[in-house]
């Protein structure tokens, strides 16, 4: 085109001969002609030339790419290569080139074509969980990052979870809606486990805890088309940025709620500043929170073996002894889990599959009859019940031997049994412990604490007086009955 310009400008403006500028420009005069005519060259069509082996082989590559695509996966494509093999084997004289062309627009003409959608305010959150590493007291765990995004401001709230099941999803659902203050009219999601129970494309049968989450807070749950992640191309994108941005170092913590707040915190950090502004707008238009926030806890029903320990989702918890042999009601929560029994309920932190949980302070009075088995739950048991119970124990050790600490740690069980971990705390701080440790002014410190109630008398013999007296008396008549 910058050569059209200049054989113009010369013909046309300086007065140059066609001759002339032909032969500077190295072109025809026909072209030089053509291009003063039509200062945009024309593009005229030909007759598509024939193209007889092509023709010739068409319907079997047709035939191929319609029998063998029904027999691909994402890294099991068909190719260009593998194609021009099969017709080669089959004695067709062709071209990888004319099997590449082909190939190329057979995608071309079967690719999807995107919309520009529009969010507007409140109306559209998605959802999704995305794999990320990160390193807890010095061990290195996988784990799953929840997102849900806003899709009109592009506010997002995360958090890290031990497991992708149906506990965190419903959690991160609670704490996204309180963080945002409000709840979306529809939420978009994969065809997750959590949330469809069984799928029908296009019917879903959701699962009963995720129908319950929706009815609570009123929102729409929408899902994506089956394998086709992009229906939600915005939080899939912003999932991607925040573990290239927020999680690129391995960052490293104590514990999982930890990081889950300082990645939150450093989410909103770095947002840009129209996400403020345009969150600001969009939160008028999110449904107000209901009153009560929804319980994301599993409730089920476990049995309490004969040694006081219940099994919940393949780890053990401890329970009071006097549990044993009853059934009991544990909610499971995502971090913690409660059983409750006859009114008495007892909380635990959630350990792994095959991890177990106990607390010795359950089988006090199991203990306190058992001096050996003291003996060997010893520095779990006074590691529990801290100070001064482990100094007594290691006194006790050292001077009586490990048999006979033990016999007396049982009897102090005992007392902490009968009495009650504050009030036996309460009365030893009464005593000078430096000088050795007396069960007996224990006693009667707790003994003082709990002076004898009045005595309900019968109406019958509410009438009668009964004189005190003293040995004294008993003596003078015995003497009298002497002599």
């Amino acid at each position: 085109m910058q050569d059209v310009h200049v054989l113009r400008h010369q013909v046309l403006v300086e007065g140059r001969s066609r001759r002339q500028v032909a032969r500077e420009l190295g072109i025809s005069r026909n072209t030089v002609r053509r291009y003063l005519d039509l200062p945009e060259p024309i593009r005229r069509e030909r007759r598509p030339r024939r193209r007889p082996v092509f023709d010739a082989v068409q319907p079997r590559l047709e035939e191929l790419l319609s029998e063998w695509s029904e027999r691909t996966t994402p890294k099991q494509r068909l190719t260009a290569t593998r194609l021009h093999r099969q017709l080669r084997e089959e004695g067709h004289a062709v071209g990888v080139t004319t099997v590449r062309d082909y190939l190329r627009e057979w995608r071309r003409q079967r690719a999807e074509v995107f919309i520009p959608l529009v969010h507007r305010p409140g109306e559209e959150a998605q959802v999704d969980f995305f794999a990320a590493t990160v390193e807890l007291n010095g061990e290195r765990r996988r784990v799953w990052k929840f997102l849900i995004r806003l899709m009109h401001s592009g506010r997002d709230f995360v958090r890290l979870y031990e497991r992708q099941d149906q506990l965190a999803f419903l959690d991160g659902h609670v704490r996204a809606f309180a963080h945002f203050g409000g709840v979306p009219q529809r939420m978009v999601y994969d065809n997750l486990k959590p949330a469809v129970r069984r799928l029908q494309f296009p019917r879903r049968q959701l699962t009963e805890r995720f129908q319950a989450l929706a009815s609570h807070y009123l929102f729409e749950p929408c899902f994506a088309r089956p394998g086709e992640g992009h229906d939600k191309g915005g939080v899939e994108a912003r999932g991607q940025a925040i573990r290239l941005q927020h999680l690129t170092p391995i960052p490293r913590g104590d514990s999982l709620s930890t990081l889950s707040d300082w990645l939150l915190g450093e989410v909103e950090r770095h947002a840009p500043e129209r996400v403020a502004e345009r969150f600001q707008e969009e939160q008028r238009w999110l449904r107000p929170l209901p009153d009560v926030a929804f319980d994301p806890r599993r409730m089920t029903s476990v049995s309490v073996g004969r040694s006081a320990m219940a099994r919940v989702e393949g780890a053990w918890y401890s329970v009071p002894s006097h549990w044993a042999g009853l059934r009991a009601t544990a909610r499971i929560g995502v971090d913690e889990l409660t059983l409750s029994c006859r009114g008495e309920q007892v909380s635990h932190r959630r350990e792994r599959f095959g991890g177990r949980r106990v607390r010795y302070r359950h089988y006090l009075a199991e203990l306190s009859r058992k001096p050996q088995a003291v003996r060997q739950v010893a520095p779990e048991l006074v590691a529990e019940l801290g100070e001064p119970f482990a100094r007594l124990w290691r006194q006790w050790e050292s001077e009586q031997g490990a048999q006979e600490a033990a016999r007396s740690l049982a009897r102090l069980l005992r007392t902490l049994d009968a009495h009650g971990e504050q009030r036996v705390l309460a009365a030893m701080e009464q005593l000078d412990l430096r000088a050795g440790f007396d069960a007996l002014s224990l006693q009667r410190l707790l003994a003082d604490e709990d002076p004898p109630g009045p005595v309900a008398v019968p109406e019958a013999l509410r009438g009668y007086e009964v004189e005190t007296a003293s040995a004294a008396d008993y003596d003078r008549l015995l003497e009298r009955g002497a002599s």
